[in-house]
């Protein structure tokens, strides 16, 4: 960084640690084009139009999209925000009612906090870095304070900006929708605007608060790739811009759309967090670097660094269609073939026999549960099995006791019609009644019976944003304070019951992002359970997320999203790198497929904590043709697994390697039970990974088939 004419910060480097000199002055450029607007008279040279900023506004020579816009009393848009002081302290603060990375000791990092100040209008803004020891990252935030006399609106309050001195970068984004989320997409910078956002009041299915630039030709381990991260739930906005001098400025944070935020006199505004890693050698490693972080000093409480244990979800095996005695009977054949936790899904609760009703009314309906939670609770833990609920604390039906009493506690627009989805309505969580209402229902149930998890769902996103709590003049604050209602719900259930392990769900994938894994260290990856489809949705999610935040489960074939049947081995060899879980009624399976069922999760118990707390590396993209292929190693590099998946079928087709990555050259590998291979030898020659379709099967040959796969042991 360095301080421009005008007092503000212009941004000189970004990228690959270089060696300190006294002066990278010369990094600043300037030269008179026709056209721009220049800050000072009799000065052509020093314009914003074309100056790298570090956190620019609109209306001062720069013409391009800003990180910040306030609207002041008198209409103007206009900001000068300048250098006033900086301080460098160890360690890294807290983000008030925002979720955010964190140090353990004060010796992990150091921060640095640059205070600006607009003078006219009395508004500062601190920009805080963080900058870890062992990691290549830095965590970025803003804080708005308002120390004038006047009131302010504030409109953009990014998070990030990054001006980058070229666009010779590829714009990679996960996109996708309910049961394809984030699937990789790749296009070219060009001059303009490339973005991708939500406004749905969630980060949503259909984008991930996600994106990386990367080189051409950069590859999973080579290549300079840099990868942007917010740390939030709601509306965002991730954004490059390529000016016509083919600058790039990356933009992140709250999405504008829709967003206005009062500062009155005395008030401040807290910006979410924004995590940028960078790497020099390829997507793999910055894709570690994310794991590492967020596994370790993001996710927090006692379930970060513990082995999840494997569990049986109740849903696809009963829908709604249940009673106590049915329930037990599936968590007494799941114990029996070593599933260690049982978890009631959706239709406990209320008047809940469909999704017409019940939701809001956070108590067991006793006509299906006679002993309610409590007691269905104590029948599971006498199985020697741990108990987890199902909830979805952010909506309400109109047929619930929540919404007759309250019906003004919903989001929706006097006048207009109010637009349901699944039959339901989201409550206004920036009420702090409303969050206090739904805290104390949940909690008493927490309380009362022998809770060790919670399914937290979110089954719809907001439409017709108003509140009846605020005045007109904060309608724009809604959405951001309707997130950090959801936030406080969490921190208060988090803290009141730290045994309990929650997982964030949201129709599937639908709010998969970093927010909330400070609270929930794992997520429900996506409602798709198909064996096929969740090789591109792992594949896609890995690139952030780590392997132990991607809720992953066994399901019933045909598969209820797409029915397809593929085999119950492939099913386990892609859910295994995740958290592990069963969705279906093991009562209904074949006794071979029962047989297989314990080897599976006798293989998970042994594994998990190389799985969940290894490193990943990428070998095959499913995006690519019709293999995929990914592994874990072990920290102590000992052990590695390495899973290999084929969508469809060859007949008489090639011999088939993959190179290995993250071995120890030195150490001799076993692969199932081998005679042994050197890492050096595996990771250039490859693993052979060639089946019985590589000709003619024989007699003797396992035979290969359509959506088949295997996981390879390796111990050295």
């Amino acid at each position: 960084m360095k301080l421009l004419p005008n007092g503000q910060l212009g941004q000189l480097y970004f990228g690959k640690a270089v060696r300190d000199t006294e002066s990278f002055d010369h990094l600043l450029e300037m030269h008179h084009r026709p056209m721009s607007s220049w800050v000072f008279e009799g000065n052509k040279l020093f314009s914003l139009d074309h100056t790298r900023q570090e956190y620019p506004s609109y209306g001062t020579t720069d013409y391009r999209q800003p990180a910040v816009e306030v609207i002041q009393p008198n209409g103007s848009r206009v900001t000068d925000l300048t250098y006033a002081s900086h301080t460098v302290t160890p360690g890294k603060p807290k983000l008030e009612g925002l979720p955010a990375t964190y140090c353990d000791d004060s010796s992990e990092a150091e921060t640095l906090t640059i205070l600006l100040r607009d003078e006219l209008l009395g508004l500062e803004a601190e920009l805080c870095y963080t900058l870890f020891a062992q990691y290549a990252a830095i965590a970025r935030s803003v804080k708005f304070v308002n120390r004038g006399t006047l009131d302010l609106h504030l409109t953009h309050a990014m998070s990030l900006s990054l001006d980058l001195p070229d666009s010779d970068y590829e714009f990679i984004h996960f996109s996708g929708a309910w049961s394809r989320e984030r699937h990789m997409k790749v296009r070219r910078l060009e001059q303009g605007v490339q973005s991708v956002s939500s406004a749905r009041g969630t980060s949503s299915h259909n984008h991930n608060p996600f994106i990386m630039l990367r080189r051409p030709g950069s590859t999973e381990d080579r290549g300079e790739v840099i990868g942007f991260s917010l740390v939030y739930s709601g509306n965002f906005l991730a954004q490059a811009e390529v000016d016509n001098w083919d600058v790039t400025r990356v933009l992140l944070g709250i999405n504008p759309f829709g967003f206005d935020w009062k500062l009155a006199p005395g008030e401040s505004f807290q910006a979410p967090e924004a995590v940028t890693v960078y790497s020099c050698e390829g997507m793999g490693d910055m894709s570690r670097t994310f794991h590492s972080l967020y596994r370790s000093r993001l996710a927090r409480g006692q379930w970060r660094d513990k082995p999840r244990p494997i569990l049986i979800n109740n849903w696809e095996a009963t829908y709604f269609d249940f009673t106590e005695d049915k329930l037990v009977k599936i968590a007494e054949t799941a114990k029996n073939d070593g599933v260690e936790l049982f978890v009631l899904d959706d239709g406990w609760f209320g008047a809940r026999s469909n999704d017409f009703a019940g939701l809001g009314d956070w108590q067991a309906n006793t006509d299906r549960l006679a002993r309610g939670i409590t007691g269905l609770a104590e029948r599971i833990d006498a199985l020697g099995m741990k108990f987890g609920l199902w909830f979805e604390p952010e909506m309400v039906n109109k047929d619930s006791d929540l919404y007759r009493a309250h019906p003004d506690w919903i989001i929706s627009t006097p006048g207009r019609r109010v637009s349901h989805g699944r039959n339901q309505y989201v409550l206004d969580f920036s009420r702090p009644e409303v969050v206090d209402n739904i805290y104390a229902q949940m909690s008493k149930i927490l309380s009362e019976a022998k809770v060790s998890y919670i399914k937290w769902d979110m089954n719809r996103c907001i439409s017709e944003p108003f509140s009846a709590a605020l005045p007109a003049d904060r309608q724009g604050e809604l959405f951001h304070r309707y997130i950090l209602g959801v936030y406080s719900l969490y921190e208060r259930l988090i803290t009141a019951f730290p045994h309990v392990l929650f997982e964030s769900c949201a129709s599937g994938g639908g709010r998969f992002d970093p927010g909330l894994l400070y609270y929930a260290p794992q997520g429900w990856a996506s409602d798709d359970s198909d064996a096929v489809e969740r090789l591109k949705i792992q594949y896609g999610t890995s690139f952030c997320y780590p392997v132990s935040s991607i809720g992953a489960h066994v399901s019933a074939v045909p598969n209820h999203q797409v029915n397809r049947v593929t085999p119950i081995q492939t099913r386990a060899n892609v859910a295994h790198f995740g958290t592990f879980g069963y969705e279906l009624d093991l009562n209904k399976l074949s006794d071979e497929e029962r047989a297989l069922v314990r080897e599976q999760i006798k293989f998970m118990k042994e594994y998990r904590e190389v799985i969940q707390f290894g490193d990943f590396y990428r070998l095959r993209s499913p995006f690519d043709g019709n293999f995929t292929s990914w592994m874990v190693v072990s920290p102590d590099r000992k052990t590695a697994l390495v899973g290999w998946y084929k969508v469809l079928n060859e007949v008489n087709g090639p011999f088939r390697r993959v190179r290995l990555q993250g071995l120890d050259p030195e150490l001799c590998y076993h692969v199932d039970g081998d005679a042994g291979h050197f890492g050096d030898e595996l990771m250039h020659a490859g693993l052979v990974v060639s089946d019985s379709a590589a000709g003619e099967c024989q007699p003797y040959e396992r035979k290969s088939c359509d959506y088949d796969s295997h996981i390879f042991v390796l111990k050295a």
